[in-house]
């Protein structure tokens, strides 16, 4: 099982917090958004007697509430479509393990997110990369690289839209290259769709779940944690109108019986968030995204294109290995007191040394934290000894 990189150097950030340091995390998508108060109330005002199992696929009136969700999103789903799930994470462990063998290939374009890899090796199965590059943004490899590494084993395509290292998101140009290579040698298309609501600059989101002709081969992954910065309640979903798929994933719901009920209650009552919040916390993430993306580029050395979805970026930083700088910076540097963490870029590619120089940071912090971490930033690349 590989080390996350989003997690691995959390021993070194809580030495660095001993020792006095105040450490700024732009090495993990935790939200500091305030989670709707209606998903708080809801389980303050619940009266549980028993806290029971719940029905394997999700309390009937929570499902009932995400398709009531998805169809303000243009998706009709019937009840059977939607498998809710311990978090997105499970999700795609049900997803892999549904439709792949021991031994079979998905492919997704890298950088992707660090616990695809954790899901596929628990699943029995092989990951695939198609590189995307950094001076594109991480735009969708040609659609000739994908068709090149499809064999006899290879059963799925998967993206994150808007992506989870990138930022990126799709056109519907770029996702009706995938669907015509998906249907052309019957393959399932898995989109992670856990960011669809943050979308900045005018760009929208297109689903992989409103693509005719594509009904039998989409898989959508979707999760609460961060569109309502509710990471802890680990509530996700798994949705298709495969029904041989959905039938699949129940019995692995089946054998871990049910999702957590006081969970299920908060998210139930999530889905009455006003359209409001989102249009708050979107234009909050907007800014925060300006003022990290221009402070990074205003470093000498260090380039980051502009993310047009979720709430992260990558960079590429004037350092021999990112690594051992994000190691650096916690155990020997700090500038006015303080220091960062950051997430280094090569365990979100299956060929490290491709995200050597390269890091992902997460503008989850307000706009002052952001713009003192760009500082900091300045500052231990000029004092860091391995920079180039």
């Amino acid at each position: 099982m590989p080390e996350s990189p989003i997690r691995k150097l959390v021993p070194y950030a809580e030495k660095a917090q001993a020792s006095g340091k105040k450490v700024y995390h732009l090495n993990i998508g935790q939200p500091d958004i305030e989670t709707p108060i209606s998903a708080r109330e809801a389980i303050a005002v619940s009266n549980v007697e028993v806290l029971a199992y719940s029905h394997s696929a999700g309390t009937e009136s929570l499902r009932r509430g995400f398709i009531d969700y998805y169809r303000k999103n243009g998706i009709d789903l019937d009840l059977a479509d939607i498998v809710v799930s311990t978090g997105g994470s499970e999700a795609l462990f049900f997803a892999f393990s549904s439709i792949m063998d021991q031994g079979d290939e998905v492919i997704i374009p890298e950088p992707f997110y660090a616990n695809y890899n954790s899901f596929a090796v628990s699943s029995g199965v092989k990951v695939v990369p198609v590189v995307s590059d950094i001076k594109t943004g991480f735009a969708l490899p040609p659609i000739e690289d994908f068709e090149k590494l499809i064999t006899p084993k290879t059963k799925a395509i998967m993206i994150c839209n808007p992506g989870n290292p990138t930022g990126y998101l799709y056109s519907e140009e770029e996702l009706e290259k995938l669907k015509h290579i998906v249907l052309k040698h019957d393959l399932f298309l898995i989109a992670d769709e856990v960011y669809r609501e943050f979308t900045y600059d005018g760009r929208k989101h297109h689903s992989v779940l409103r693509m005719k002709g594509l009904e039998q081969n989409a898989i959508m992954v979707d999760s609460v944690s961060k569109r309502y910065s509710m990471c802890g309640a680990r509530i996700g979903m798994l949705v298709s109108k495969n029904k041989e798929v959905m039938m699949s994933a129940l019995k692995f719901a089946q054998a871990r019986l049910s999702p957590p009920t006081y969970a299920q209650i908060a998210s139930e009552a999530a889905l009455k968030t006003p359209d409001s919040y989102f249009k708050e916390v979107n234009e909050e993430y907007l800014q925060r995204r300006n003022i990290l993306v221009a402070g990074l580029n205003s470093i000498p050395g260090v380039f980051c294109p502009e993310p047009k979805g979720a709430f992260y970026c990558v960079a590429e930083f004037p350092v021999d290995d990112t690594e051992e700088f994000a190691k650096w910076m916690l155990e020997s540097f700090e500038y006015n007191g303080v220091t960062l963490m950051i997430a280094p870029a090569a365990g979100f590619y299956s060929n490290s040394i491709l995200g050597k120089k390269q890091a992902r940071l997460a503008y989850v912090l307000n706009q002052d934290s952001l713009k003192i971490a760009i500082e900091v930033l300045r500052n231990a690349l000029l004092a860091y000894p391995g920079a180039e």
